[in-house]
């Protein structure tokens, strides 16, 4: 009695396809395929071998130069 036998997750299955239909199963698999396909690519792609070098990333600094030719204007409109 306290085990679940085969015939109930069969059941259960029957009641999942039936509820959500199989279009909607399918599509929620396949998401789920990709994502788990992104998730494992981008943990790949963070830990480089130390054989293979790692690109270089360019970063951005807080400061922003301001070019002496730039005015700086706000755009109203008539009303």
């Amino acid at each position: 009695m306290g085990s679940i036998s085969i015939w109930h997750w069969l059941i259960v299955l029957l009641i999942v396809v039936l509820v959500f239909g199989t279009k909607k199963l399918k599509n929620i698999g396949t998401d789920l395929g990709s994502a788990v396909k992104g998730f494992k690519d981008g943990v790949r792609d963070g830990t480089a071998s130390p054989a293979e070098p790692a690109a270089p990333t360019q970063q951005v600094g807080a400061a922003r130069t301001i070019d002496p030719g730039t005015v700086d204007v706000e755009a109203k409109t008539k009303s």
